[in-house]
């Protein structure tokens, strides 16, 4: 059982990628696709966050699939860098693995959410 947020490896996932999303497009001059790729990070653990936060777990459960949209809209992205060469593709790689893994982890929170008790 986790007490915060901050205890979730997903959310620390989330924020790491973030981090990282937002320090290697800092110097692109694809402003609109730079903007968009940072938002779309910047989404998932936000969401994590602020549905963790809610006063059911329904609407937790929102928000963990907000972030999980968020994911794939961020591995859309990251296709679309690499194939422009916005993106190195190593980094795109590492960005779209990134994102699966963090979606199959939000699914397995959105799970046992459910499982383990209702609305």
């Amino acid at each position: 059982m986790y007490h915060s947020f901050e205890d979730l490896e997903v959310w620390k996932r989330g924020c790491r990628l973030a981090v990282e999303v937002s320090r290697t497009l800092a110097k692109s001059r694809e402003y609109y696709i730079r903007d968009q790729m940072q938002r779309s990070a910047l989404s998932i653990p936000s969401n994590i966050a602020e549905g963790s936060e809610r006063d059911s777990k329904l609407d937790y459960i929102r928000f963990l699939r907000i972030a999980k949209g968020s994911a794939a809209e961020l591995r859309t992205q990251c296709y679309i860098a690499d194939k422009m060469e916005i993106l190195k593709h190593d980094d795109a790689t590492r960005f779209t693995g990134e994102c699966k893994e963090i979606g199959s982890m939000l699914q397995g929170l959105i799970r046992a959410i459910r499982v383990k008790s209702p609305a």
